[in-house]
């Protein structure tokens, strides 16, 4: 394949496909990753997902997005599948049993009732006198016997929910000794038993990745790992050469796990470990990330770090400026805006700063998420009421990752008030930089690299992670004197290195070195 620039016919470089397991639209490093790589010269396909739906296709500058729809029927737990006898004996198999019990009990004393009120009211109509003498004695004894059956009825079908929710949390000393006695009999391999619904993502994604052959696979994170290294292998076993980079997003044990449950981490991590050995190179968003990666799973070299940079900011002819977004919270540029941009959640702060809120006399908060409609931001907005401060919180939709620095620009200040969890300690993430390039004085909290970074830059002040009264004053103080803090960016050099640009050269010349002897393009980004 070819691309054209300035009328100029330049080779591709070799056919990368990448590998996500979310619809792209949300992933800045994931789309940053395959336009870069794309107008650098590779043949780049990036392979998401959709969970409900149809899958569609489109294109980021030169690469191809395709999404995948996802089926997850792997994903249903046990007690979803198979009746419950140990933690809830009485309880229904899985099905619809349970609910024709409880309809047909119901119907059972409706005919009852309906009999007694008939021999009442038209005995005539019921039969003879010998028949109504035979229904009243069958009734005496159907009455109390629909009654017992409806309570014992009632009973099996608590039993059959108590027995769904139990199987679905997976939290019980069943489901621990569940998961201990997997990994003591296979190790890494335990992921099959535990988290079996990883199988899905290969069933969805292994042929897509076959049938285009690539060269290179470029796996996000660790449910794609496998995925990617299983590919690899067939490719080779077939006698092509593809080269395999994991690009690891997170410390996968010391993740909050989306589903708190005794079999999600050591699934996920059992999974990892049986295929990291596979990756020929592995690239990671920190240097302290990627020492506990080298540690954790014995890697020859130390990985690439390409940082969760943002783009330096421009405007596309396709997209126009950036939406302005005090107009959106509806306010004018005197009044002072502090803002938070990325995906929510309880251990991201963001109750903190709205809990902080009414200590703020005249600021107003933004929060920049995926859905300001999601039911979490929907929470946050009654509590920010309920303090009476709702109208000094807005809740704004995502901007296209190229927009993002501008978009931010106009608040004047970025907060970063994360709680302390493991891989929140060790990288400077994506909303850090894009604030620092939006000029922004920031508000972080106490974890330790980024802590270090913001005190050493003098970029903006500490707060203690969840404490509300020290996350005000933090506040307080960048919004008090926010032109000392802004002129920390004006540091010779600083901004410099963390641009994605300046990232893109270094996974363009990783991605080289992996595939030898491939005509380097001039760079076009």
């Amino acid at each position: 394949m070819e691309t054209q620039e300035a009328g100029i016919e330049l080779p591709r470089r070799g056919r990368v496909v990448m590998l996500v397991d979310n619809k792209v639209e949300g992933d800045s490093r994931v789309q940053k990753a395959a336009e870069s790589m794309a107008a650098a010269g590779w043949d780049v396909t990036l392979l998401g997902l959709v969970r409900s739906g149809s899958g569609r296709s489109w294109k980021i500058g030169d690469a191809d997005v395709r999404l995948l729809p996802l089926k997850t029927p792997l994903a249903k737990r046990h007690a979803e599948r198979h009746r419950s006898l140990l933690r809830r004996p009485l309880a229904y198999p899985p099905g619809p049993l349970g609910a024709y019990r409880r309809q047909w009990a119901k119907a059972w004393r409706a005919d009852v009732a309906s009999r007694r009120a008939a021999l009442k009211v038209v005995p005539q109509a019921v039969g003879s006198p010998a028949f109504r003498k035979v229904e009243q004695a069958r009734l005496t004894v159907a009455g109390p016997a629909s009654k017992l059956l409806q309570r014992w009825i009632a009973l099996r079908s608590r039993q059959s929910t108590e027995a769904h929710e139990a199987g679905r949390r997976l939290q019980g000393p069943m489901d621990r000794a569940f998961t201990a006695a997997w990994k003591t009999a296979k190790g890494r391999r335990a992921w099959r038993r535990l988290e079996p619904a990883l199988w899905d993502y290969e069933l969805t994604y292994g042929k897509e990745i076959d049938a285009l052959k690539p060269d290179l696979i470029h796996a996000n994170d660790f449910r794609m790992l496998g995925v990617g290294a299983r590919a690899a292998v067939r490719a080779r076993a077939a006698g092509r050469q593809v080269k395999l980079v994991w690009d690891a997003h997170e410390f996968l044990p010391g993740v909050r796990p989306w589903e708190d449950n005794a079999h999600w981490i050591p699934g996920n991590t059992a999974h990892e470990s049986e295929y990291a050995p596979y990756a020929d190179a592995v690239v990671t968003v920190s240097e302290g990330l990627g020492d506990l990666l080298r540690e954790r799973h014995f890697l020859a070299t130390r990985p690439t770090v390409v940082l969760n940079a943002p783009d330096r900011p421009v405007e596309r002819p396709d997209t126009g400026p950036a939406p302005d977004l005090r107009e959106l919270c509806g306010i004018g540029p005197e009044v002072p805006l502090v803002v938070y941009s990325g995906s929510p959640g309880p251990q991201r702060g963001l109750g903190d700063m709205v809990e902080a809120l009414p200590q703020l006399d005249g600021v107003h908060m933004a929060f920049v998420v995926p859905n300001p409609a999601a039911s979490y931001i929907k929470g946050l907005l009654t509590r920010a009421a309920e303090l009476g401060v709702g109208d000094r919180l807005h809740a704004v939709p995502y901007v296209p990752h190229w927009q993002v620095v501008s978009f931010l620009s106009t608040a004047n200040a970025g907060c970063i008030p994360i709680h302390h969890w493991p891989n929140h300690e060790i990288a400077l993430i994506t909303k850090f930089f894009e604030y620092s390039h939006a000029r922004l004085p920031l508000v972080v909290s106490d974890v330790k690299t980024m802590s270090e970074v913001t005190r050493s830059t003098g970029q903006g002040e500490v707060c203690t992670a969840e404490d509300v009264a020290d996350l005000a004053r933090a506040i307080k103080q960048v919004l008090a004197d926010p032109e000392r803090y802004r002129a920390a960016y004006d540091k010779p050099g600083l901004l410099d290195t963390w641009t994605w640009e300046a990232q893109a050269e270094v996974l363009d010349g990783l991605y080289s070195d992996l595939l030898p002897g491939r005509e380097k393009v001039e760079n076009r980004l």
